[in-house]
């Protein structure tokens, strides 16, 4: 049978976590190394997009103390007011990614760290292709979710019932290359939150550049 239960949307599940998900969630060695090798690639004074930001932490502090302009876009009314706190010098506004446009070659790098889990396959190869239009040349972009060949998941985590959707990693990179983008890294981890209410999880982080 079938479970009753209704998935929460992703504004509801971060509004309700708010700081708990930090805690859980903050210290992940794999996204500080993603950073870095972004860092080095990046020119002065980017213009950063991060797609579901967050707290801020790591993702936007890390990147708006290099010295860059860094734009956050969250869902979760909670997470933007936690964000605009901790990291000062960015700017964070609540909207869901679907719902965002922006002028071609905007962007020097757009950042998406967990937060396309919720959408279902066909809006994240749709927000892949739009992400990659709004990049300018030479622009980087980098992602990082679960893979896993079971889509459209259904299951407690955190304390909330959700659905998660995810590609497999060769089906993903597929779809990464196949909106303009070619992978320059990967990095492929298993990662142990730091509670007893979300099970360890593979991780990929890609980045990928826009052609010039």
């Amino acid at each position: 049978m079938a479970d009753p239960r209704t998935p929460e949307s992703a504004a509801q599940v971060y509004d309700d976590l708010g700081q708990v998900y930090e805690d859980a969630f903050g210290h992940q060695p794999a996204v500080g190394t993603a950073l870095d090798h972004l860092l080095t690639l990046l020119p002065v004074r980017a213009r950063v997009l991060d797609l579901g930001s967050g707290t801020g932490s790591p993702v936007a502090v890390t990147v708006a103390a290099a010295g860059h302009d860094v734009t956050g876009y969250d869902v979760s009314e909670k997470m933007v007011g936690l964000a605009r706190t901790r990291v000062p010098g960015a700017r964070f506004e609540r909207a869901d990614m679907l719902t965002l446009d922006f002028s071609d070659g905007s962007w020097d790098a757009v950042l998406s760290f967990f937060s396309m889990l919720q959408l279902p396959l066909c809006d994240q190869a749709a927000m892949l292709t739009r992400l990659a239009r709004w990049l300018a040349p030479g622009g980087y972009f980098v992602l990082a979710t679960v893979p896993s060949d079971k889509d459209g998941r259904m299951g407690e985590w955190m304390g909330h019932w959700v659905q998660t959707f995810s590609y497999g990693l060769p089906a993903l990179r597929q779809c990464i290359e196949s909106s303009g983008l070619r992978i320059v890294r990967e990095d492929l981890v298993d990662f142990v939150p730091a509670s007893d209410k979300a099970d360890p999880e593979p991780q990929v982080y890609l980045t990928a550049r826009k052609q010039i």
